[in-house]
């Protein structure tokens, strides 16, 4: 009896709880996190999933595919909006939605969920896509809405109009299920409420539970780089200068192996972002108006059309307005002043050759002093630079006088003495 009763007293440790952190703009690296570590968590044995959240948006896709790993998740998903000043913006806000239970910090806010097709638009009445894009979102998160018994008709104005909502009026019009300053307060006003997942209804246990928060890794790290646009940018210039220069001087190997890997990364995350690829090819058309300067000179012309076709093609590369999927545009505007400063020295360095004198080859001969080898009545032979030339004087000349290059006519130099006679006759 004695062993039964001592077994009776030992304490079972709860089942560890799993935190899932998205800050910033929601797109694939985010998708890809959510679902990893919903794997993550049902392999460690937790017993929830906490995901903080704070976001200004993101892409529509990315954030549908989030919303399919919550909703078929075994494990039930408590969305925090966190901490203080943190905000679930346009798509957070559908992320929000689909979690069973949902709760913010003080401080916090959620909505402006209306699609980013329409936006910019609001001195015109939207086309029939942006209608429904608009219609198809609000029936989306209506449903979202009705599967946890949330305020449905918020939602619709969030996406109709933009509306957004603080944390206290949030909690009153029925959007979250409570508000909590911190992950421990959360964890103790969760506890024992009963939430809906894909397997059934599930009795939250939280009271006294470890949050262990799931490292994302370094591939899902890599892929978050990659997808920023700024970053994919770069590499597809990167790769294209890259080759560029691989051709003006083969076999330098390094920028050719540089431009390759550069490219083919580039690809891979222009295949993930929602790329306009009117932009790709006016990006195209001024690297190559750009390189035709350098092999056509064309005192500007064609380097002057190559930046504004860049900076065009750059702006409308990324095909979306969401926060934080835009190409940044001091970047945008370094890399054209640098184009610009690279033509306007090439201009520069050709006008100044066209205006130089010519130094070399048979058209530097003009302007040169000659000296007689022998008497030279109207034909005959002179030195220049160590040459022997054959001459036509205006005048005789005496040998070793000095004269004046006219023009050249092939291997014929038409000369003229200088007004000074020789202080001394030339011998050879």
């Amino acid at each position: 009896m004695a062993i039964f009763a001592l077994f009776a007293h030992v304490d079972v440790p709860a089942a560890p709880l799993a935190l899932v952190e998205l800050e910033g703009p929601i797109g694939p690296a985010s998708s890809a996190q959510v679902s990893a570590a919903r794997d993550r968590a049902v392999a460690m044995g937790a017993s929830a999933i906490v995901l903080r959240l704070d976001t200004p948006g993101g892409l529509d896709s990315s954030m549908r595919d989030i919303v399919k790993t919550v909703l078929s998740s075994p494990l039930p998903f408590v969305c925090w909006v966190g901490p203080s000043g943190a905000r679930a913006a346009s798509a957070g806000t559908f992320i929000l939605y689909a979690c069973p239970l949902a709760a913010m910090a003080p401080g916090t806010n959620l909505g402006a969920a209306t699609p980013v097709a329409l936006g910019g638009k609001s001195t015109k009445a939207p086309d029939a896509g942006e209608t429904k894009a608009v219609n198809d979102a609000v029936a989306y998160i209506r449903s979202l809405a009705e599967r946890y018994g949330r305020n449905a008709e918020w939602a619709e104005q969030a996406v109709r109009g933009g509306a957004s909502l603080s944390a206290t009026s949030a909690l009153e019009s029925k959007v979250i299920d409570l508000i909590a300053a911190n992950t421990d307060e959360l964890l103790d006003k969760v506890d024992g409420r009963a939430v809906q997942t894909a397997t059934g209804s599930v009795n939250l246990s939280t009271a006294g539970s470890r949050l262990e928060r799931v490292e994302p890794g370094w591939r899902l790290e890599l892929l978050a780089v990659l997808s920023n646009p700024t970053v994919a940018y770069l590499l597809l210039l990167v790769g294209i200068y890259g080759l560029l220069l691989e051709g003006y001087s083969p076999g330098a190997i390094l920028p050719g192996v540089v431009g390759a890997i550069s490219l083919l990364l580039a690809a891979y995350a222009l295949q993930m972002l929602p790329v306009n690829y009117a932009g790709l090819a006016l990006i195209a058309l001024g690297v190559a108006m750009l390189v035709g300067e350098a092999f056509a000179p064309s005192f500007g012309l064609l380097g002057l059309g190559g930046i504004v076709a860049f900076v065009f093609g750059s702006v409308l590369l990324m095909d979306t307005g969401v926060p934080g999927y835009q190409i940044h545009m001091g970047v945008i505007l370094g890399l054209a002043v640098a184009a610009a400063a690279a033509l306007g020295a090439l201009v520069w360095l050709l006008a100044r050759s066209r205006a130089a004198r010519i130094v070399t080859g048979g058209e530097a001969l003009v302007g040169g002093i000659v000296f007689a080898l022998e008497p030279i009545e109207a034909e005959g032979w002179a030195e220049i630079n160590g040459e022997r030339w054959r001459v036509r004087s205006r005048a005789p000349l005496l040998p070793g006088q000095r004269a004046r290059v006219l023009s050249r006519d092939g291997l014929l130099l038409h000369i003229e003495p200088e007004d000074s006679p020789p202080a001394q006759q030339r011998s050879r």
